[in-house]
């Protein structure tokens, strides 16, 4: 990766069209060829991969300054995932056996850190990770900056005496992304190796039949030795949107949120349905509102435990709020004024939105810094 004088940089994966193409064994090596086309972009201070504390702090002083854009968590991933040699069982094995090889480790929804004073590192090596047990399940993440990147799921009872040790720290990913506990790098395909070590404890049986599947293609697929079905990790799509009408729009509360903290209304897309038709649905059925124009913004891999949050701003025709109590407990009309002291932590009944490592947080501020533009 090209590098600058400050050391922050990262890689616009829209040039990044290559993918791990042969892998060249002898003598116990292993070599990569992997065609990236990459281009370094220069990324500010405060909001860099977090590789030390001090950036660490600089990045919790950025999120809630609107001159500053943190990034959202658990997208922009490094990993380039190789899918090409998924099926290829000696590539596989060799790249286990790489020097160079790492593990995340999960264990439910907790990942296991390693303590290096005031830091925290996720990744083991081959060694480290087997010495915590045999794994359940194990799968190809892909590979960062040419060194195989896999994870490892433990069974449930594992975690007790991990906790126990002082040299590891346990905790799940949404505290690590909040609290920007290890370097950002990382976060993504801590959420990757969480959604499919997850789908493949949810899944060990074949639902046409009944039987034992068989796990294959680096853990990317479960074969059913029965009847022969496939099976693959699932992603839920949800759409989740900002109604607007002119310079308000509407939040919600749901019952589990901070008793302060108001955001986006949300809701699973259903089979059939356009990411459009989703959004108007929603926001009808949640608070009574019927929308017109609909445009995409981001979205956000979501491993809570395996969804893809699909950003979304809606504009309003109406404007009488019908709260649907079963899907959230309130919702009502706010101004970007009032929104930009949300988002900045100066409202003065002390109200909030999201943190920034939600796309909740970055659907809301767009509003407030372009105001109806969102729609164009």
């Amino acid at each position: 990766m090209a590098g600058r004088s400050d050391g922050a940089t990262h890689l616009d994966r829209t040039d990044r069209r290559g993918f791990y193409r042969r892998a060249a064994i002898a003598n116990g090596s292993i070599a990569y060829e992997v065609p990236h086309r990459r281009r370094a972009v220069h990324v500010a201070p405060s909001i860099a991969v977090a590789r030390s504390g001090g950036v660490r702090q600089r990045l919790a002083s950025a999120r809630h300054d609107l001159s500053l854009e943190p990034r959202q968590a658990y997208a922009g991933s490094r990993i380039e995932r190789a899918a090409f040699c998924r099926g290829d069982d000696a590539a596989l094995a060799a790249m286990t056996a790489d020097d160079r090889a790492r593990y995340y480790v999960i264990v439910g929804e907790l990942a296991v850190l390693k303590k290096r004073g005031e830091e925290f590192d996720p990744l083991f090596s081959p060694a480290e990770a087997a010495a915590f047990g045999a794994a359940c399940d194990t799968v190809f993440l892909g590979l960062m900056d040419e060194a195989p990147r896999f994870g490892s799921g433990l069974v449930a009872e594992a975690a007790a005496p991990l906790k126990a040790r002082d040299d590891l720290k346990l905790t799940d990913l949404r505290t690590i992304a909040v609290q920007a506990i290890v370097a950002a790098e990382h976060v993504p395909p801590l959420a990757e190796a969480k959604s499919v070590l997850g789908w493949h404890a949810r899944h060990r049986f074949c639902p046409n039949c009944g039987v034992m599947t068989t796990p294959t293609q680096g853990g990317w697929r479960r074969d059913c030795p029965s009847c022969k079905a496939e099976h693959f990790p699932r992603t839920d799509p949800v759409v989740i949107m900002l109604a607007i009408a002119g310079e308000r729009c509407v939040l919600g509360r749901s019952p589990r949120f901070p008793q302060t903290m108001w955001s986006c209304l949300a809701g699973f897309a259903e089979p059939g349905e356009s990411i459009e038709e989703a959004v108007r649905r929603e926001v009808q059925e949640e608070v009574g509102l019927a929308c017109a124009r609909v445009r995409y913004f981001a979205s956000q891999p979501w491993p809570f435990p395996s969804s893809l949050m699909i950003g979304c701003h809606a504009e309003a025709l109406t404007d009488k709020i019908v709260i649907d109590r079963s899907e959230i407990e309130e919702a009502r009309w706010f101004d970007r004024d009032e929104l930009k002291l949300m988002l900045t932590r100066k409202h003065p009944h002390g109200l909030t939105t999201p943190p920034p490592m939600a796309i909740a947080h970055h659907i809301i501020r767009a509003f407030v810094e372009k105001g109806g533009d969102v729609l164009a």
